[in-house]
């Protein structure tokens, strides 16, 4: 996989998230419910990074990534909660599913980073 800044990964992530909602849409019941929640987990991850970039302070920026970091799980729970109710199929969601977890591992390690160095400099 090609190296890609965050910001634009995360806008990527939240357009798969955006196709996938829309063929979840298309049935009715426990799918529009559920992909209602994806849907708004899945593109906050993004907009929450976007706002982060234009932080006006560390801490600001923290905060930022530091919810994007708990949309990311969320969105990964309603992935998996997807494929173990079999209302979409594995395969189908294999792939969200990875970029989902390594978005996690991502934020995350930008989070700790930026509140090591915070403290370093307290």
């Amino acid at each position: 996989m090609e190296k890609r800044d965050i910001p634009e990964r995360t806008f990527e992530f939240a357009r798969k998230i955006v196709k996938l909602c829309q063929v979840l849409d298309q049935v009715p019941g426990v799918s529009r419910t559920l992909s209602n929640q994806l849907l708004r987990s899945g593109t906050s991850i993004g907009a929450n990074v976007e706002e982060g970039q234009g932080s006006q302070s560390r801490a600001d920026f923290i905060a930022k990534y530091s919810i994007a970091c708990k949309e990311a799980r969320e969105t990964h729970y309603w992935l998996r909660l997807l494929a173990a109710t079999e209302i979409l199929p594995q395969s189908q969601l294999s792939e969200l599913l990875e970029e989902a977890h390594q978005l996690v591992s991502i934020l995350t390690a930008i989070v700790k980073k930026c509140r090591a160095n915070n403290e370093r400099k307290v």
